[in-house]
């Protein structure tokens, strides 16, 4: 089992103006530490307009900023939204940073749960699923032929020499975030890692990966090679006091049903939704199945559900070895989560490192 940790960057309001600038700042102090202490690797989300839930706009910054302050970490996407960025692009700020990293990204890839994100870019979500796996393809290409060039529906690229190349060979590992069965079994298909964010159950968490684990056996990869590997992200809080740990895990978990509550209202609002694609309506019944996603659920009851990495250093493990049980290969805590201070999220990750990783491995 590794242990990564997954930022999306949270920012309660309300707070001065300079409580962006310290927690984008933090990170750094947070993740030297991490590498001190153990972790295996630290993954940025990308996503656009969330206020407070996450100001991580700029993955590939904040990933080459830590590149120069760590030397063991892997460095995560987790995810590109390809539908807002032209591949060449991500194709070489991929490489740049596995260069000056010395060989330790890792590139996932999605295409964003709602329309919101999307629109200030000029991409309708019918199109969504297409430039995903069309850029996906690109990718690859771009990373291994000297001489490339791509003609199809959304991208039209003459020949050209693309610079820089990655570090590592044949390219880096490919991944894509997994939320539902169809987005699980076509990782499999492709032959991408998982990255999956543990919404639902641990019989459905573990259904889910089931579904991966058997596309993969036929899978026909769109790199290079197969990358069979399942990665999980939960809110982390770790404390030796019981108390402490479950009155500040409800505290967390409380903001973040709100915000999440707060951010699914406005991600469709105004929007017809009878009419978004089959693809995208596992996002609007989002609260049928995600127990975060239900109007008056306590934050007792997500707490309880056991899926968090929320308590005493002896509950973390207990979820930990479920996710290991499962079918997980890594999971990444998000320690910076809601109102948690700078403080908390060093003291967390202390007693996760020295408590927790090493009786699991």
């Amino acid at each position: 089992m590794e242990f990564g940790m997954f930022y999306e960057v949270q920012v309660p309001r309300p707070a001065p103006p300079e409580a962006e600038h310290e927690r984008l700042r933090e990170i750094v102090d947070q993740v030297v530490l991490a590498e001190e202490m153990g972790f295996d690797e630290v993954w940025f989300v990308e996503h656009h307009f969330l206020t407070e839930w996450a100001h991580s706009s700029a993955s590939e910054v904040m990933l080459a900023v830590l590149s120069q302050h760590t030397t063991k970490m892997r460095l995560g996407f987790g995810v590109v939204l390809l539908p807002v960025h032209h591949p060449l692009h991500v194709a070489v700020k991929a490489s740049t940073l596995d260069i000056m990293s010395g060989g330790r990204v890792d590139v996932g890839v999605g295409r964003s749960g709602n329309p919101y994100q999307l629109t200030p870019f000029g991409v309708k979500i019918e199109d969504t699923r297409g430039i995903w796996e069309e850029s996906l393809r690109m990718l690859p290409k771009i990373w291994t032929e000297k001489i490339f060039s791509h003609k199809g529906k959304y991208f039209d690229v003459p020949e050209r020499e693309v610079i820089p190349k990655p570090m590592q060979k044949p390219h880096p590992p490919l991944w894509s975030a997994c939320s539902q069965d169809d987005t699980f079994q076509l990782a499999g298909e492709m032959g991408l890692g998982c990255l999956c964010n543990v919404l639902g159950q641990y019989d459905t968490v573990e259904r889910r990966i089931g579904i991966y684990k058997e596309a993969l056996k036929t899978a026909e990869p769109v790199g290079g090679f197969i990358n069979d590997k399942v990665v999980v992200s939960s809110i982390g809080f770790c404390s030796e006091d019981k108390k402490i740990a479950m009155e500040r895990g409800a505290e967390i978990a409380s903001w973040n049903i709100n915000i999440r509550l707060r951010n699914y209202a406005q991600a469709w609002e105004g929007i017809d939704t009878s009419q978004v694609p089959d693809d995208y309506k596992h996002h609007v019944r989002r609260g049928e199945w995600d127990p975060q996603m239900r109007q008056g659920v306590s934050p007792e009851e997500v707490l309880s559900s056991g899926r968090f990495c929320v308590g005493t250093p002896d509950e973390c493990i207990e979820v930990v070895e479920n996710y290991e049980r499962i079918g997980a290969d890594q999971i990444m805590p998000i320690f910076q989560a809601g109102p948690a201070t700078h403080q908390e999220v060093l003291n967390s990750l202390r007693l996760f490192a020295a408590e927790v990783m090493p009786l699991v491995k």
